[in-house]
């Protein structure tokens, strides 16, 4: 490795550059979405691949202080990132750079150079979205619409959930990407799918075309705003005993939760429906597996490239999310319970996504979260809080726990399949 400088103040400028680089890596990283193991542990690399002796860093969720020591110098850096939104393709190219950094380090036995970095950072930073809000929103619809069928929607809910969630996800990136506040945007997106998929069904319903409106069909719409990543990656920083980011996680998600619910109590009230759970499908075992395999498949397919996965990543997180949920589905039709079959299916998705992302080299979260927010209780958690609203407690109490235990479930199967396939994760060190 490269030699200290013997001069104090050249260490300690020298100390200044290293730590900045990589705040600024974990930085980057926070704002694309990942939890805060990851972002404490790429930046932990980052910094002894430039010879940093040792860095700590504490990492909620919009803030990281930072510390890196080196010689007889530290430095205490703190940065803050107000803008929490999912960004697979920007996490999957932090994770090759941070990799390849390292690797170089080692190989060459030279220290990496903050400049160095700097420009890989750079060159990360300045890539934008992968597809373009019309293609953003066709991804929200074709999961919604897949979601609609899971929740035994008919062709007429699919097709309503589609275009509602579309409208819906195209006015949340608008307004988000302008800075407004993700809470009004959450309620007001809601409404606006709501609000769309009522109005069609109820031209349908006007022109003879439809005997009913399809009100169940509505909460569908609004699934493309389950915060799945800060559902799982919160749950996971707390497997990891980290309390503060964890809960900070779990408080912004359940924030958005609640205001996306509230919009559809709203729509409910105005309007006068309520969103009823729909009768089963009358099909055949055979067709309903096959066509829940391909709604699984689109369904994470659509969450993957929503939250700008690459091809290749979003169609691995698809393949994973649909053998799982098949299953899950297969689970719960013979009786299991619905939260023994959710661990069991974020078991699977664990220890798949631990087999398939190193070969692709991306970072497993990007590959098991879009596969496990297909099994979230949207629905379920929209009708707690619309029970909630219309003073009916005990049900919404029994759809709150319901939507509670199948969370946490879900989270144990991917801590449980972290821990058998990652040995940091199995021992505190």
């Amino acid at each position: 490795m490269g030699g200290v400088p013997t001069n104090p103040d050249d260490d300690e400028f020298d100390l200044i550059r290293r730590s900045g680089a990589a705040l600024r890596a974990g930085r980057l990283s926070l704002s694309a979405g990942t939890g805060s193991y990851r972002v404490k542990a790429s930046m932990a690399r980052l910094a002894r691949a430039m010879g940093v002796d040792r860095h700590e860093a504490h990492v909620t969720l919009t803030e990281i202080t930072a510390t890196s020591h080196r010689g007889n110098s530290f430095r205490t850096e703190v940065t803050e990132v107000r803008a929490v939104g999912i960004n697979a393709d920007r996490l999957a190219r932090l994770e090759v750079m941070v990799t390849d950094v390292e690797e170089t380090a080692r190989a060459s036995g030279v220290e990496a150079t903050p400049e160095d970095v700097d420009r890989r950072l750079d060159a990360i930073a300045a890539i934008g979205p992968l597809y373009r809000p019309l293609l953003n929103a066709l991804w929200s619809g074709i999961a919604c619409a897949a979601f609609a069928f899971l929740n035994n929607g008919g062709p007429v809910e699919i097709a309503g959930v589609f275009v509602a969630a579309s409208l819906g996800q195209a006015v949340r990136r608008t307004l988000l990407h302008r800075g407004w506040n993700q809470f009004g945007v959450t309620m007001l997106a809601a409404a606006v799918a709501c609000f769309s998929y009522l109005a069609l069904m109820t031209v349908l319903h006007g022109a003879g075309m439809l005997t009913t409106r399809h009100e169940a069909g509505y909460v569908s719409a609004v699934l493309f705003l389950i915060p799945g990543f800060a559902l799982v990656t919160g749950a996971l920083d707390l497997a990891r005993l980290d309390f503060s980011a964890g809960l900070s996680r779990l408080t912004y998600a359940l924030m958005i939760l609640t205001s996306a619910a509230l919009a559809v109590w709203g729509v409910s009230s105005i309007v006068g429906l309520a969103p009823v759970a729909p009768a089963p499908l009358d099909l055949t075992e055979p067709v309903l597996y096959a066509l829940r395999a391909v709604a699984s498949f689109l369904g994470v397919l659509g969450f993957a490239l929503m939250f700008n996965s690459p091809w290749r990543m979003a169609v691995a997180a698809a393949c994973v999310g649909m053998i799982a949920n098949v299953g899950r589905l297969a689970m719960v039709d013979t009786g299991a319970a619905v939260q023994a079959a959710a661990a069991a299916a974020a078991l699977v998705v664990g220890v798949l996504a631990a087999y398939l992302a190193p070969r692709i080299r991306v970072p497993r979260v990007t590959v098991a979260v879009p596969a496990v927010v297909i099994m979230v209780p949207g629905a379920t958690a929209y009708r707690a809080v619309f029970a909630l609203s219309e003073g009916d407690t005990v049900q919404a109490l029994a759809y709150g726990v319901q939507a509670a235990l199948v969370v946490v479930a879900l989270s144990i199967g991917l801590a449980v399949a972290r821990m058998l396939t990652d040995p940091t994760w199995g021992f505190e060190r």
